[in-house]
């Protein structure tokens, strides 16, 4: 298990280029939480970065497993973790100590970057400040419950939970769809053997007079009344839902202890989901920043090649891969130049002249509000949706790739602009995850649980489907089915606990009940 670090105070050499990089951060507009930075070496990195860089996490293999990635590649010199920092408020970001000092003034100036956004980005505006905190009392509870119950338990629990940690709808945080409830309020018939007692029928008695108290015929009269009852409720969930996590958490017959770890998963799982939405701008924000500093104030002489040759290594282009940094920087450039010279509005759009449209300049002067507005407002959907241009395209020489299976390589696939975009909105849509939803919690009036993919083109890919399922069954405790395409046919997917079959979605019925459980 990877243990949390203990850090060393930083250098006054360092304190004094924060104090600066700060000062020169704050002059430019940015605002950002107090910021704290810790000096790290190699391998305290690593295990922090194993950690979704957090210095404390709950106890899972993955965390080790990615601890020795991480670990290998550096020690091959094939990756290295310039910086890391933390959504957080204070912010937490850490210095790796084998870095030059020009490394080090880079990082800061990236790293302020990146809080302004934490803080002012509206699609990080519903996440916890407190996270880092929040993070070392989960690890808490599931060694709690790792002691109690055994680590094997309890892991393979996590690992389940795990599979299903993308199935959440990243817009619930700024839409009211369900009413509020304590985080640590589950519900009462959880554990094993245990009645609810809302639902019993029976009163207690001794034996002997069990027959006088609950007659069989009152007994049989008030499970017929239910019966009809329950029949005669909505469907099951009313609409279509996306937090399949959620609808899990309430509905499954999950013990105490466990509903208790898929909450610290889902609520981790919506913590990290708006970096995911804007990896793009996050990056490109914090690289506009840093060079910007770099180049006006915090290069000297010395620092030239150094800084050269690792801001060419981070923004350079792949053929086979989009780089974020590269991207976003480039976006926020082209948009800022295009409101400091007013090639916006109605009048540039229905300007035909291409070579007046490459001159244009009405001296606007917005470039730099305009910018610090888009970091405000967008995340990286609505971004690339919004400011991706042919004449970007052009000049950045985008191309749309695909994977080529005869010959096993990413190849061009297109050219042409609509194309590159609609490529690009496609691998942005839900952060590149597939869509789906809980359609019914009593598919077959059985307790099943039925979900339906939002097919847009890609597959799901075979294996990764029935790994969940099956996992997806582990919780639900039922058969589970999901409705998706294959080959171009519609097909439902189907785990019983135990064998995975595929059925026309003819065969389907389904019965609007609750779960009767």
């Amino acid at each position: 298990m990877v243990r949390a670090p203990h850090f060393r105070r930083l250098p006054q050499e360092l304190v004094e280029i924060q104090r600066k990089m700060e000062g020169h951060a704050r002059d430019y507009g940015l605002d950002f939480f107090p910021t704290i930075f810790e000096l790290v070496d190699a391998d305290q990195l690593h295990a922090i970065a194993a950690c979704g860089g957090f210095p404390t996490r709950f106890p899972h293999w993955r965390f080790g497993m990615e601890y020795e990635r991480l670990t290998k590649g550096y020690s091959y010199g094939l990756q290295k973790i310039y910086e890391l920092v933390i959504n957080n408020d204070p912010c937490y970001a850490y210095l790796l100590a084998s870095n030059m000092l020009t490394d080090h003034k880079l990082v800061m100036a990236h790293v302020y970057g990146h809080c302004d956004f934490f803080k002012n980005n509206y699609w990080f505006s519903q996440t916890n400040r407190r996270m880092i905190d929040e993070m070392a009392n989960h690890g808490n509870r599931i060694r709690r419950y790792m002691d109690r119950f055994g680590v094997e338990e309890v892991e393979n629990f996590i690992d389940a939970c795990l599979s299903v940690e993308d199935l959440i709808d990243i817009h619930a945080p700024f839409i009211k769809r369900t009413e509020d409830r304590d985080k640590y309020e589950f519900r009462a018939a959880t554990e094993v053997g245990e009645e609810d007692a809302a639902e019993s029928t029976r009163f207690r008695a001794k034996s002997y007079m069990d027959p006088f108290v609950n007659p069989a015929d009152a007994l049989a009269r008030e499970a017929q009344r239910k019966q009809q009852q329950q029949a005669q409720r909505p469907r099951f969930p009313a609409e279509p839902m996306r937090d399949v996590m959620l609808f899990v958490l309430e509905h499954a017959p999950l013990k105490p202890w466990q509903a208790d770890v898929l909450s610290i998963i889902r609520e981790e799982a919506y913590y990290f989901a708006p970096q995911g939405q804007t990896k793009i701008m996050n990056e490109g924000w914090a690289t506009y920043w840093h060079s910007t500093i770099m180049t006006r104030h915090g290069i000297e002489p010395a620092d030239l090649i150094c800084y050269a040759d690792h801001c060419s290594g981070t923004l350079a282009s792949s053929p086979t891969r989009l780089n974020p940094y590269k991207l976003g920087v480039e976006l926020f450039r082209d948009i800022e130049d295009r409101w400091n010279r007013g090639c916006y509005g109605e009048e540039y759009e229905r300007c035909e002249d291409r070579r007046e449209k490459q001159h244009w300049n009405t001296q606007a002067g917005l470039g730099r509000e305009k910018i610090f507005e888009v970091r405000r407002i967008h995340n990286d959907l609505t971004f690339v949706d919004e400011f991706l241009t042919l004449d970007f395209c052009r000049r950045q020489k985008l191309f749309s790739f695909g994977f080529n299976q005869q010959s096993g390589y990413y190849e061009i696939e297109s050219r042409q602009f609509d194309q590159i975009k609609e490529r690009l909105l496609f691998n942005l849509t839900n952060f590149g995850r597939p869509m789906i939803r809980v359609t019914q919690g009593n598919y077959k009036n059985r307790g099943e649980l039925y979900l339906e993919h939002d097919y847009g083109g890609a597959e799901l890919k075979l294996s990764y489907a029935k790994d969940t399922l099956t996992n997806l069954h582990r919780l639900w405790q039922r058969p589970v089915h999901i409705r998706t395409v294959l080959d171009d046919e519609p097909v439902v997917l189907s785990y019983d606990g135990s064998q995975h079959t595929a059925e026309p979605p003819e065969t389907v019925v389904m019965v609007n009940e609750n779960v009767p459980w």
